[in-house]
């Protein structure tokens, strides 16, 4: 594979003069598409918040994955573990269980957890990505009382036989390879991509967790400092496969398969204050995932019904091994979980005139779930019963009525009803509305209220020890306002932005806490208000012929704060901002284009987080506040018989020392570099 590299940076630099002379599109100057800023609107989105992604941001590297998408162009807060491991969301000042995530329909949030790993979905897996926001989650599900991500693929429409290929290497011996083989014709569109990512992930950090101490001849302490160490057992192999097949009927009709595979082998890295060998432990994450949806859609000019079928197999494996002291490995956990899920779901819409439309959807997942410790033995050496066997059955049903009656006010009303189990959930009542203030300038005004439950997962049910049957389902209301705009001149410039005000209560809280017989239990414990502010801009330049500016920016402001009763007279959390939440955040995102070339910088904050929810701020009870910025040029060169990408990539530039959660490390400055070739088969 090196040596791939090598020749192919030589055909580069052989072929660089012949690619400056090339004809393309680019040659000929950029330009912004005419963007009709008056245009008729869409009246699925009347009144909702949401926030899209471009294919540039889903396909910027091969190495990102949906946790690197969401950190540098979102409001959302990424927790991460550390590179290469655990990544959740903290959407509007919630718990990564309360941002509900679905896969071409498909829900991929866990039924044990309730919560999903967006550090094990590639962004080059992705061709449509978006959030609602709030309120505006109603529209596809209930149960995101922060909000929902919304993910797809897509055929990619072309003829004939296609082949994509990209080698990315980078620092800590870090390997990502990515394929893609098309073939399309006026009725069949065949894709099949794999990306596989590996490394020993043994990269250099401070660890401000430890001090060592310097002496002098008399061995007398002179001085301190904070030593350099190396993440430790922090290796991983992922590989992940997508295949898709669709089938255009004619007609209206159009049928397609889409099934992704997963097999991933992540070792867990020794936390900051381990003072152990490396050799000492063996701590180890395993998995493979399927997940397949199978769709039909007939499209009238007036009306559309369609339907899907889906199967996911999930199989997880979490090993812990460690050595006594006696030179063997002991096993210490040996815990394993098996998820079946099947799914099916249909929806249709209707128009009548353009002044309404009506849609209906009714969406089915039944979990068949084990989840077993095999390791634990009792003091009678009998072995201890740790996890469970249970399935449930999970319906959805929406109905939505959209009104405009006339071209500037929009009305919307949504109600969604949920069973989980044989637990039922009251009407789910959404109501959206957006008014346009004003043609020029297309300021639109938007405004929303809704409901929304919650209900436990399997875990927090019937986890044992300690799950609780008796858990009441979380429940809420949330309340948007607020007001976007469109600005632009066809070949010029277009600029755009929106903010929005969000003010959410949530009752019956679960949190898992500790109990006198010795292991922690779900409870409903808290009341929790969040509310704050998110503002968004997007702008588009085009400066010359050849020159081209696009940038984004987000910023938000989300206090979340506990206010239940003190659980305890000791209790110190009531009134403050929960663990883990930061209150403010921000992005920036600038990709500057010249002819072939491209530069791309990318930037994030993070205010401080509290560890504790009393937010003592005593020893480790808080995390500083850091900035990330990354930054990649890029150049693209074109023959008669292939396009080629050349792209280097420095992060965390300026060698930010932070840590996004208690004890797990994470790297300084790196770098990455990556080739990519796309065959013309002939094509000139």
């Amino acid at each position: 594979m090196r040596g791939f590299l090598v020749i192919l940076f030589v055909v580069l630099t052989a072929y660089a003069a012949q690619a400056q002379t090339t004809e393309n599109w680019i040659d000929e100057g950029l330009s912004i598409p005419e963007v009709a800023v008056l245009g008729e609107k869409p009246m699925k989105d009347i009144g909702t918040q949401k926030t899209s992604f471009s294919e540039s941001v889903l396909k910027e590297n091969i190495a990102l994955s949906m946790a690197d998408v969401l950190t540098f162009n979102s409001s959302i807060f990424v927790k991460t573990y550390g590179r290469a491991t655990l990544s959740t969301v903290s959407f509007r000042g919630t718990s990564p269980s309360h941002t509900q995530v679905s896969w071409n329909g498909l829900r991929i949030n866990s039924p044990m957890l309730g919560m999903t790993d967006f550090s094990m979905i590639p962004s080059y897996f992705i061709d449509d990505a978006s959030l609602l926001h709030g309120t505006s989650s109603v529209n596809d599900t209930g149960g995101g009382l922060g909000g929902s991500i919304r993910l797809s693929t897509k055929p990619l429409q072309a003829e004939g036989f296609g082949v994509q290929y990209i080698q990315g290497i980078g620092s800590f011996r870090t390997f990502d390879e990515f394929l893609r083989l098309t073939y399309g014709s006026r009725k069949w569109q065949f894709s099949t991509r794999a990306a596989y990512s590996s490394s020993p992930n043994d990269f250099k950090y401070r660890n401000r967790d430890k001090r060592e101490n310097i002496y002098d001849e008399d061995k007398n302490i002179i001085g301190r400092y904070y030593p350099i160490e190396r993440n430790r057992s922090g290796a991983y192999k992922d590989l992940h496969i997508l295949q898709e097949i669709s089938f255009n009927a004619g007609r209206g009709d159009s049928f397609a398969l889409k099934a992704w595979y997963i097999n991933s082998n992540r070792e867990l890295a020794m936390l900051t204050t381990d003072y152990g060998d490396e050799g000492d432990f063996d701590n180890r994450q395993r998995e493979q995932t399927l997940r397949s949806v199978l769709e039909w859609n007939h499209l009238r000019q007036t009306w559309k019904i369609g339907a899907k079928a889906g199967y996911v197999y999930s199989w997880t494996a979490y090993d812990f091994k460690r050595d006594p002291g006696n030179g063997t490995m002991e096993v210490m956990t040996r815990s394993r979980s098996l998820t079946n899920t099947l799914f099916g779901q249909v929806e249709g819409e209707y128009y009548i005139g353009n002044k309404w439309l009506f849609t209906a959807n009714l969406t089915a997942h039944q979990h068949f779930v084990e989840s077993r410790d095999k390791n634990i033995i009792r003091q009678d050496g009998n072995k201890a019963i740790v996890g469970y066997d249970q399935s449930r059955v999970e319906l959805s049903g929406a109905l939505s009525a959209k009104w405009r009656p006339n071209e500037r006010l929009g009305l919307s009303l949504v109600l969604r009803e949920e069973m989980f189990g044989r637990d039922f959930s009251p009407i789910i009542p959404a109501f959206f509305t957006e008014y346009e203030l004003s043609r020029r300038g297309n300021i639109v005004l938007k405004g929303s209220v809704s409901q929304n439950f919650r209900f436990p997962t399997l875990n927090d049910l019937y986890f044992l020890p300690g799950g609780n049957p008796d858990l009441r389902k979380e429940r809420g209301w949330t309340y948007d306002a607020g007001v976007s705009f469109a600005v632009g001149r066809e070949n010029s410039f277009l600029l755009s932005g929106s903010a929005s005000w969000f003010d959410s209560y949530v009752k019956d809280w679960i949190l898992w806490l500790a109990t006198p017989k010795g292991f922690l239990s779900p409870r409903n414990v808290k009341e929790v208000h969040a509310y704050g502010v998110e503002l968004k801009t997007d702008l588009a330049v085009a400066f010359n012929r050849h020159w081209k500016l696009d940038a984004s920016a987000t910023f938000s402001w989300t206090p979340s704060i506990n206010e239940g009763e003190p659980m305890t007279e000791a209790d110190k959390s009531v009134g403050k901002q929960l663990p883990y939440i930061p209150e403010l955040s921000a992005t920036l995102s600038a990709r500057l284009q010249w002819r072939r070339w491209a530069f791309h910088y990318k930037w994030c904050y993070y205010s401080e987080r509290y560890t504790m929810s009393s937010n003592d701020i005593t020893l480790t009870g808080k995390l500083p506040d850091y900035y990330m910025s990354n930054i990649s040029l890029e150049k693209g060169f074109s023959f008669s018989w292939a396009d080629l990408t050349l792209k280097g990539c420095i992060n965390n530039l300026f060698d930010e020392d932070y840590i996004s959660v208690l004890s797990r490390p994470m790297p300084g400055i790196n770098f990455e570099i990556f080739i990519g070739i796309t065959p013309k088969w002939g094509k000139r």
